[in-house]
Parts: structure tokens; C-alpha cells; sequence
């Protein structure tokens, strides 16, 4: 009971809840004075102009919010005219209506707030036919009062974000150590688990993509170029958080191990990464705890839980070493001290978020200039020739774009020729839940058949129960602020509480209630049917054919990645920039590869050719970021000894086996190719190395010095890594050139 009492807070408190009051008071307000004033009929456009440009109303930066809903109202009053002035035409009629679908739908290119723009003008398309206006006055004054619909809607979200200046950010930020800790706790798993770590590595693929579009979007708002000068005390506070939260992220994917040679050395013994676990387990319900005070603004956890497991996984290294002995337990002991030094280092920033949450006085302040933090802010490409070049078959986006065109025009003709009475149901039906993905329009079109069917057969008892048109009102506002509110976390809910309004809003202007929701309950069911079926046979975008390109994008973002790795490891000062960059660019291209892979699981089970194979490739590339991580976090994090011309060789043997793949998905050859001898060569040297340290320590050891002193710890540390995760990416690059090989082969080749 409890916990479902604060799970109700942290909603009521949130932004989604904040975004569906704005969008209730933007549709209530102007309809209840006009309609109280005796003008009816300008309350109808202006509350339909708010409702329409409601979708550009997403968290990021002021300036882009603006400019969305400004070209969203401009888009749907344009959209409305011409609909409007072709309905008495129809071969006008349905050229226009084929002609907007596809263009509008295909401003997707440009990214998702352009999606939701895309999305409030085929809304407008579908809602102009439900207008009955035929003279030019009339149509002139409907969309005119669409525009002022859509410029109180901007006053009204502007005027929110005046009075509640920080909801959005402290929900994304809430939102992100939510899914972190979460994240957290499941690389515990992974860690000691053996029979289900595929099903929990396919967990972590979604983690890492849900995590990776917070960060994308608090890039925006907090790292935006502000034209005042400084930030405020809050700024800098959300800020430190935020940067926090990507730097455990990142520590994160670098405590990826070798599970093969985690297994390998601990078969027997898993008792001692226990602690190790736990620690994680602890860190992670931490994170969660955190994320709910922002909240609530609650008093912070204790620490000393963290403390008290943090201390036990310390201790866990010194037992691992009396069990087993120097030097036989010198690789164990190794592997678990790199794991504390991830989790030590995981915990200083959940305590910098805590003084930072705790206003410290003495937090570290943001040293980031601002010419270095807007490289860090993902630009979008606005520019017309981002349409032409998805001009093409070859295009998800044109694909869809056609799709939904044909749909929605074969849904109107069927209106048409089976008099249908509210076609236009149908056709938002469409525009709703179809999407480029199969798995996403399949999966939508149930959400929506369920709700819709569950919200009718609410409506109908209460419909049955009462006739106070009053309270139709109410149950209508109440609702759309409720399905607005819940719209991104639970669709199937949200179409429910849509249902709900639209019914008592018939009701209230229309007795014939009932009537109204079986035709609703009918279009709904045919126009998923027609969404689902169209993505199934028109033009079908199977995703296992649109990895090309995601691949590719990755393997070039691992390689630079890599790259900016040795440069770090050669010069940590002049470097430290441009690696942060190239990590920051790899972590996203693995992520879009992460959600390709999630559409590929929602694809029919015929169309998933070599799912194996893919799995296996987007494992590698995943790891592969991984192994590159935990070199760079070492070197960032410890002071190393100088790069040797072994190391460089071997990381120019990786770079050239994953040029070798891209030149496999490209076809193209611009290898400069290393003899296979030298490159052993060098990996036998580095091994060597690690073995001289060890077997110097054994020595020492002998003649009584058992106490290790930091220097040396280090230096073994060093050598161990190096010479380990090396040979390993020189394995997963191999492994992954043979998978691109026979995904060309299986796959591209076929197509």
C-alpha cells in the first residue's frame, strides 16, 4: 500500500501529469468562456487548434519548443485550408490527401520532434473532414481561429514553463537514474549468472537505448548555448547531476568484463564476486532512491548501506588472496581489484550527486566551456536536401511515407463506397498507430483495439447510469488530461481515457450517445486492420534488411573510438576532449544499433532471417565498446606508463579487421594491411610484460615484502588490462569481420 501510495506521488508529481493539466487547461478554458459567452462556434476551432499543436510540446530547449509549435500551427492551418476548399472536388480531394499524407509524414527525416510536427499536421488532415464548412468565410474563420488554437496552446506551455521552470529537467533527470539504477542492477546479474545471461544481455541492449535518448535529450536543455552569460545555482546543480549520471553510465559499460574469463577463473568460486554484486545491487537501489527525491523532495537516503558493501567488496580481494595463495591467486585477485576500482569510482559519483542533491556549497562547480559543450549537443540537419536524399525506395521513411499515403486513401475510398458515416475515424484510426516499423503498428493497433473497447464499455455504464450533461463535461476534461498524462507510458490506457472523452463529449453535444461509441468501436477495429495489413504487404521495411547502415555507422564510430583511445593513452592531457567525444558518439551509434535490433524482435518470426547472426553482431559491437571503455576509463582514471609500439600495433591490427568489415557492408578496399606475425608478436611481448611484473612481485614476495605498494599495484593493473583486453578486442574484432562476412553473404547478397 505504501509503495503504491508513492508511486501515485511521483506521478502526480511529474511532467507527464504537468502536461496533461496544460493541455486540459489550453482545451477547457477558451471552450468554457465562449461557450459561457454565447460563441459556441469559435470555441469548437480554437480548442481543436490548441489540441492539434499539442504533440510539439516535448522537454528540450525553449527556443526549439517554440519553433515547433509555431510551424506545427502554421502547417495545420495551411493543411485544413486545403482540405477544406477540396472537399466538394473529389479526384482534388484525394490528390491533396495524398500529396499532404506522404510529404508531411516524410518531414520525420529531420528527427522526432519533427515527427510529432509531422504528426499535428496528418491530425489536421483527418479532423478537417470532420468540419462542415463550404463557404470561403466560413473556412477563413476556421482556420484563422485554428491558428489563435494554436498560439494560446504556446502561451499557455510558455506560461508553465515561467511558473514551473525545472519540471521537465528534474523529470528527465529523475528518469535517468531511474533506468541507471535499474541498469546497474542488472549488470549484477550478468556478472555471476551463466544460464540466462543472452536474456539478460538483450535487457541491458533496451537499458542502453532508453538511457542513451535521456542523455540526448538533457544535452539539450542543459548544455544548450544560452546567449545570457552563466547559469544559475539550479542550473549549475541539475548540470552536475546530469554529468554525473553519464559518467556512471559510462563506468558502467566499462565494467563490462570477460564473462568468458570471469567464468573461466572463478568456476567454483563465485562465492567471491558476491560482494561484488551486491555492491551493485546496493549502488543501484541508491541511484532509484535518488531519482524519487527529486522528485518528492525528500530527505536523501542513508549512505552508510553503500559504505558498509562497498567495504566488504574491498575485503572479498583480501579473502580471495588468503584462500588462494600468491601467485596462483593472482589473476582472480587482479580481475576483482579492476571491478572494486570501477565500483569505487561508481560511487564517488552517486556521492557527488548526493552533495550536489544536498547543496554542498563545496560541489564541484562545471568547468565545461561552452565552446566545448556545444560539441557535445547532437545538431540536427534541417536543410531541403535532407528530403531528396530519402527520395527513394532504398528509405524507411519514403516506404513508410507511400504506405501510409495508399492507406489512407484506400480507407476513404472504402468510406465512400460503403457509406460509412464517420470515415474519418478510420482514417485517424490510421494515422495513430501506423508506424515504419511492422512490430510497432502490430503492436499499437492491439494497445488500441483493447483500450478503445475497454473505454467504451466505461463510457456505456456511465452513460447508462446518468444523463447529467454536466458532469459528461467533467468526465470528459478529467479524462483527456489523464490519457495526455499517460500517453508515452501506457498507450493502451491512454487509449482507454481517449475513448472516454470523446464519448462524453458526443454526449454532451449529441444524446445519441451509444450509437456514437459502436461506430467507434467498429472504425477503430477497421482501421487497425488496414494499418497492420498495409505494413505487412505494401512496401515492407523488414529491419534485418535496414541494418547496413546502422552497422556500418557503428563500426565507424568503434574504430574512432578506438582511436581516440591510443591518443588518450599516448598524451592524456591534449587528448581528453576528443576522447569524451568519440566516446560519446559511439555510445549513441551502438545505441541506435541497440534499437534496431529491438525492431528486428518485433518483426514476424519468417521475416527474422539469421537472427542468431545479428544477435551475435550487435553482442560484438556492444562488447566491443565495452573492452575499448575499460582501457580508456584506466587510463583516464590512473597514471600510466608511456604507450609501447606494441600496443600501437595491436591497435592498429583491431582498426584494420574493423576497416575490413566496413569495407566488406561498403564494398570497398582501403586496408593498409599488418603482417599477422608481427601482430602476435606483440601481444606475446605485452603478456610477457605482465608475467615480468608478476613474477618480480613473486620475488619480493619471497624475501619477506608482502605488503604491495601503490605503484606497482598499479603497474600490474596496467600491464594485466592491457595485455588482456587487447588480445580480447583482436578477438571480437576477428569474430565480428567473420559475422559481417557471412551477414553480406546470407543477407545483402540475397536481398
Amino acid at each position: 500500500m505504501k509503495e503504491t501510495i508513492k508511486q501515485l506521488e511521483l506521478f502526480f508529481k511529474s511532467s507527464n501529469f504537468d502536461r496533461g493539466i496544460r493541455v486540459g487547461i489550453a482545451l477547457a478554458l477558451p471552450f468554457a468562456i465562449l461557450y459561457a459567452l454565447g460563441y459556441f462556434e469559435f470555441a469548437i476551432p480554437i480548442v481543436l487548434g490548441a489540441f492539434l499543436n499539442a504533440p510539439g510540446d516535448m522537454p528540450g530547449s525553449r527556443k526549439r519548443k517554440i519553433n515547433a509549435i509555431l510551424i506545427s500551427t502554421g502547417l495545420t492551418m495551411l493543411i485544413t485550408a486545403i482540405i477544406l476548399f477540396a472537399k466538394p472536388y473529389l479526384p482534388v480531394l484525394l490528390i491533396a490527401m495524398g500529396v499532404i499524407a506522404f510529404f508531411v509524414s516524410l518531414l520525420s527525416v529531420y528527427g522526432f520532434r519533427a515527427s510529432l510536427v509531422s504528426f499535428s499536421g496528418l491530425l489536421a488532415m483527418v479532423i478537417a473532414f470532420a468540419v462542415d464548412k463550404t463557404s470561403l468565410t466560413a473556412i477563413l474563420i476556421q482556420v484563422v481561429f485554428l491558428g489563435v488554437g494554436g498560439l494560446w496552446y504556446l502561451a499557455v506551455s510558455l506560461s508553465f514553463q515561467i511558473i514551473f521552470p525545472k519540471k521537465d529537467q528534474n523529470q528527465l533527470l529523475s528518469d535517468t537514474l531511474h533506468l541507471t539504477g535499474d541498469y546497474l542492477k542488472l549488470r549484477a546479474k550478468l556478472l555471476s549468472t551463466t544460464k540466462k545471461r543472452d536474456q539478460y544481455l538483450r535487457q541491458s541492449f533496451v537499458f542502453q537505448n532508453q538511457i542513451n535518448d535521456k542523455h540526448e535529450t538533457l544535452r539539450e536543455v542543459l548544455l544548450n548555448v544560452r546567449k545570457r552569460s552563466g547559469r544559475s545555482r539550479y542550473e549549475e546543480k541539475q548540470l552536475l547531476i546530469f554529468l554525473s549520471s553519464i559518467k556512471i553510465f559510462e563506468l558502467i559499460e566499462a565494467e563490462q568484463m570477460n564473462y568468458e574469463t570471469i567464468d573461466k577463473t572463478f568456476k567454483g568460486r563465485k562465492e567471491f564476486l558476491k560482494p561484488a554484486k551486491q555492491l551493485n545491487n546496493v549502488m543501484g537501489d541508491h541511484l532509484i532512491r535518488l531519482s524519487e527525491v527529486l522528485m518528492q523532495n525528500d530527505p536523501l537516503p542513508r549512505k552508510d548501506e553503500l559504505l558498509t558493501a562497498l567495504d566488504k567488496t574491498n575485503d572479498s580481494i583480501r579473502d580471495y588472496i588468503d584462500e588462494f595463495k600468491l601467485p596462483q591467486a593472482r589473476e582472480g585477485a587482479l580481475i576483482l581489484k579492476n571491478l572494486y576500482d570501477y565500483q569505487e569510482q561508481l560511487l564517488e559519483e552517486i556521492m557527488a550527486i548526493r552533495r550536489t542533491m544536498a547543496n554542498v556549497k563545496e560541489a564541484s562547480k562545471v568547468s565545461l566551456k561552452r565552446q566545448d559543450a556545444s560539441q557535445f549537443l547532437t545538431l540536427h540537419e534541417y536543410r531541403l536536401n535532407m528530403i531528396l536524399q530519402n527520395l527513394s525506395l532504398d528509405s524507411t521513411l519514403f516506404r513508410h511515407s507511400l504506405r501510409l499515403s495508399i492507406a489512407m486513401l484506400f480507407a476513404y475510398s472504402l468510406g465512400l463506397f460503403f457509406e460509412i458515416q464517420n470515415t474519418y475515424w478510420i482514417l485517424l484510426t490510421i494515422i495513430v498507430i501506423m508506424r515504419p516499423s511492422y512490430g510497432l503498428t502490430k503492436e499499437r493497433s492491439k494497445d488500441r483495439i483493447i483500450g478503445t473497447v475497454i473505454g467504451a464499455v466505461i463510457a456505456v455504464g456511465i452513460v447508462l447510469l446518468t444523463q447529467n450533461q454536466i458532469l459528461y463535461a467533467v468526465l470528459a476534461l478529467i479524462s483527456l488530461v489523464f490519457a495526455f498524462a499517460l500517453i508515452q507510458q501506457n498507450y493502451k490506457s491512454a487509449a482507454a481515457l481517449i475513448t472516454i472523452s470523446i464519448v462524453f463529449v458526443y454526449s454532451f453535444i449529441n444524446p445519441e450517445a451509444l450509437e456514437v461509441i459502436q461506430f467507434r468501436v467498429l472504425d477503430t477495429l477497421i482501421g487497425a486492420v488496414i494499418a497492420v495489413v498495409a505494413n505487412y504487404s505494401l512496401l515492407p521495411s523488414w529491419e534485418v534488411f535496414n541494418l547496413k547502415q546502422v552497422l556500418i555507422k557503428a563500426l565507424k564510430a568503434n574504430k574512432a573510438y578506438l582511436h581516440a583511445t591510443q591518443d588518450l593513452y599516448q598524451d592524456p592531457s591534449s587528448h581528453t576532449l576528443a576522447y569524451n567525444l568519440s566516446r560519446k558518439e559511439a555510445f549513441l551509434a551502438i545505441s541506435q544499433l541497440n534499437a534496431a535490433f529491438q525492431r528486428l524482435t518485433q518483426d514476424p518470426k519468417s521475416k527474422q532471417k539469421e537472427f542468431q547472426l545479428i544477435y551475435e553482431m550487435v553482442t560484438l559491437h556492444q562488447t566491443l565498446l565495452s573492452a575499448i571503455a575499460s582501457i580508456g576509463n584506466f587510463i583516464a582514471q590512473h597514471q600510466t606508463t608511456p604507450a609501447s609500439v606494441e600496443f600501437n600495433v595491436l591497435i592498429k591490427r583491431i582498426s584494420n579487421t574493423l576497416q575490413g568489415a566496413l569495407d566488406i557492408l561498403e564494398q570497398t578496399s582501403s586496408q593498409d594491411p599488418i603482417a599477422k606475425a608481427k601482430a602476435d608478436e606483440a601481444q606475446e611481448k605485452l603478456l610477457n610484460e605482465y608475467k615480468r611484473l608478476a613474477h618480480l612481485r613473486d620475488e619480493n614476495i619471497k624475501q619477506g615484502n608482502e605488503k604491495l605498494d601503490t605503484e606497482t599495484l598499479h603497474a600490474l593493473q596496467e600491464a594485466y588490462l592491457i595485455s588482456n583486453h587487447l588480445g580480447w578486442l583482436v578477438s571480437l574484432s576477428d569474430n565480428l569481420k567473420r559475422s559481417t562476412k557471412k551477414y553480406d553473404q546470407t543477407i545483402l547478397q540475397l536481398e
